[in-house]
């Protein structure tokens, strides 16, 4: 049973709970992120899309420059639908997560062919698209058009948890259940609170009910919090066991000729789907014949960190430069020679952009 229901007057609860939340948004919430309206307009459908998108697995913080980016180069549904999947990447180039990208144009798409380029006010409509799930389009339809509905991203996963001192751990199914389920019941009434109310539970998590650094004495709905009145804050959410995050190994070789760069395209599924990397070495073969010593990388992935082996080979004659061609087709992957600029214009992941700054090949 609810934590709220558990008390007189469960209904009556709950809405005070919506209420201390909404009061404290008045002159506490986030105001000024560049995808929400100037004060008395309506939220756009399209930019709190794309900004919803971009905060998955991502913070405020660094998602700011990459949104400005984004919607101005792609300002509008049709910009983004009728652009070309490498544009897009290229702008996402450095925020990570690749599939968001993707899926965000092939949804632009979706929306063109499928919904005539209206944006639906229906949840059950956005989880249709691809790289939209029940929390963002919970999000994108209470914020834009008022909706009932919950939301639960990492943030307000937190503070309800902390809320009813869920023993569930972080991550699992059970917590999730749960967690809905509490969600719903702390929905605002009136249909004309919900888009503050949704960005307040938002801003709660990320500005007061911190991780590491609850700000209690602030928070709004305290009275509330179970995890607060037995003094165990600091225990909730339960982690989840943690087995160490192994290690793979990579071997690039990065094949300049005649001032021109070889990278290849990755395929459109997996990591780093869709953009350009140097030549993928195979752990069992030999480096080709005159490359030399670069520089070690390391990225870090959610799941596993990579740890890369770079080498530099500058073929002298175009023969060499088609043979290195010919090997690294055999591997299946076809190097194209590009000026660097041109691929600078295109999708690159994060470590292989500063993997050429760092070369002096940027230069």
């Amino acid at each position: 049973m609810s934590a709220l229901t558990k008390r007189p007057g469960g209904a009556a609860v709950a809405e005070s709970f919506a209420t201390q939340l909404l009061r404290w948004a008045r002159t506490h919430g986030r105001t000024g992120l560049p995808w929400q309206p100037p004060p008395g307009s309506l939220a756009d459908p399209y930019r709190v899309w794309v900004s919803e998108i971009m905060l998955q697995q991502t913070q405020v913080q660094s998602v700011r420059g990459y949104f400005q980016r984004f919607t101005d180069r792609f300002p509008s549904l049709g910009s983004l639908a009728k652009a070309d999947l490498q544009e897009v990447l290229a702008v996402w180039s450095g925020l990570g997560y690749y599939a968001r990208a993707r899926n965000l144009h092939r949804a632009a798409q979706q929306i063109e062919a499928a919904w005539g380029g209206r944006f639906s006010d229906r949840a059950e409509d956005w989880q249709r698209l691809p790289g939209v799930g029940r929390s963002t389009a919970a999000a994108i339809v209470s914020i834009c058009f008022g909706q009932r509905e919950a939301i639960l991203d990492a943030n307000v996963r937190r503070v309800l948890a902390r809320q009813v001192m869920a023993q569930e751990p972080w991550g699992s199914a059970a917590l999730d259940q749960r967690l809905w389920q509490e969600a719903e019941q702390r929905l605002p009434l009136r249909r004309q609170d919900m888009p503050r109310y949704t960005q307040a539970m938002m801003d709660l998590g990320a500005t007061v009910c911190l991780s590491r650094s609850a700000d209690c004495a602030a928070c709004p709905v305290v009275g509330f919090c179970q995890a607060h009145a037995a003094g165990r804050v600091a225990d909730f959410p339960v982690p989840r066991a943690k087995a160490p995050r192994p290690s793979r190994k990579a071997f690039w070789l990065l094949v300049v000729y005649q001032n021109q760069l070889g990278l290849w395209q990755r395929p459109p599924e997996g990591i780093w789907g869709g953009l350009w990397t140097p030549w993928d070495i195979p752990a069992a073969e030999p480096w080709p014949q005159g490359s030399e010593p670069l520089t070690m990388l390391r990225h870090g992935f959610t799941h596993f960190t990579l740890e890369v082996e770079v080498r530099l080979i500058s073929p002298q004659t175009k023969a060499g430069m088609l043979s290195l061609q010919r090997q690294s087709r055999g591997h299946g992957q076809t190097l194209e020679f590009r000026p660097l600029v041109d691929f600078l214009a295109l999708g690159l992941p994060a470590p292989v952009r500063r993997l050429l700054a760092s070369s002096g090949l940027a230069g």
